[in-house]
């Protein structure tokens, strides 16, 4: 399934707009509206940025013996 991310702010008549979309016309598609949190985004920033602690090649071929 291919996917598309982009991020936009609703206007005054409840509308949004997002870039061309490089889909065939007549293409069905879901849309999926998440409003943004600022705590949600920090807390997944925050996590994002601790990843390195997982990539450790130690501790991989350890778990991967067991």
């Amino acid at each position: 399934m291919q996917a598309f991310k982009y991020h936009s702010v609703v206007k005054e008549n409840g509308t949004i707009e997002i870039p061309k979309l490089p889909l065939k016309k007549g293409q069905k598609i879901e849309v999926i509206i998440f409003p943004e949190d600022e705590a949600a985004i920090e807390l997944m920033e925050a996590a994002e940025s601790s990843l390195k602690f997982w990539d450790n090649p130690i501790d991989d071929e350890v778990w991967n013996n067991v």
